[in-house]
């Protein structure tokens, strides 16, 4: 497999890195520069530009007239199909969805990609070859029939950005604490990482933790009163977060009913 990394943006880089790090040959090409006049030596293109030119890299690629028979086109767009890629179909053996459900930041930096999991579909051909390519990675290929990419891409952009703010107001009360700024991520990176492991291995409702899930409302009540003191837009993500913690702490049923009664009556005067 030689495969050529097309848009070196923030997913592009990290596929690229992991692509070299796993001894599978790759290029990289910024979309500033065009797609390569000779695409002869790629048998396996990866397409990691915004999702608004993805329709129009497929066309680019196809218009070389060097697209190998063999090769196979995939992009790594969440919220669109296969089908974005439709105008490079008649040149080349397949193309594909590959999306990995990672967090993807900043260029300079590549997240593990190891024990993620990449949601593939497509034709058949390129299917086969995105799921080789993925498993190399260490992604977990996996396919969905009749998955509804809008709302799948909207699960990973509820979790991953809503995490990324949630440690964000995390920060702020850290500081507020007492925590200098600059030592709050290293705080906060291996908690968020410990909630990712308890929800890969115990599954929801298991992995909340917390005094919501002990129905502990005297600490739900401290932390309320004390944020509403910092700022209101604390105290009421704090309230909304809360709010969605209940039906799952009911769920788990280590708290009495009535404690959670408490608690949802605390919230509900900070929402």
């Amino acid at each position: 497999m030689n495969v050529l990394v097309y848009g070196a943006g923030k997913v592009g880089a990290a596929l690229h890195h992991a692509s070299r790090a796993a001894g599978v040959p790759s290029t990289l090409r910024a979309a500033r520069r065009g797609v390569p006049p000779d695409l002869s030596r790629y048998d396996f293109i990866v397409v990691a530009t915004r999702d608004g030119h993805i329709a129009r890299a497929a066309a680019e690629l196809a218009a070389t007239g060097t697209l190998r028979r063999d090769a196979v086109v995939v992009h790594v767009a969440g919220a669109q199909s296969a089908d974005a890629l439709a105008a490079a179909r008649p040149a080349c053996a397949g193309v594909a969805q590959l999306h990995p459900m990672i967090a993807f930041a900043d260029p300079r930096f590549a997240p593990r990609l190891a024990g993620g999991h990449a949601h593939v579909q497509g034709d058949p051909a390129a299917v086969k070859a995105a799921r080789r390519y993925a498993a190399a990675l260490g992604l977990r290929p996996r396919t969905f029939p009749g998955l509804n990419p809008v709302l799948y891409h909207a699960a990973a952009g509820l979790v991953a950005n809503g995490a990324a703010a949630l440690a964000a107001a995390g920060t702020e009360v850290l500081e507020r604490a007492g925590v200098p700024r600059d030592k709050a991520r290293l705080l906060l990176g291996p908690l968020l990482r410990s909630v990712g492991d308890n929800v890969e291995a115990l599954g929801m409702p298991g992995a909340l933790t917390g005094p919501v899930r002990r129905g502990d409302a005297a600490a739900v009540s401290r932390h309320l009163d004390l944020l509403s003191r910092e700022g209101k837009h604390l105290s009421s993500l704090y309230a909304a977060m809360a709010s969605a913690q209940l039906p799952l702490a009911r769920a788990v049923g280590d708290a009495l009913p009535e404690a959670l009664d408490q608690v949802e009556q605390i919230v509900a005067r900070h929402r």
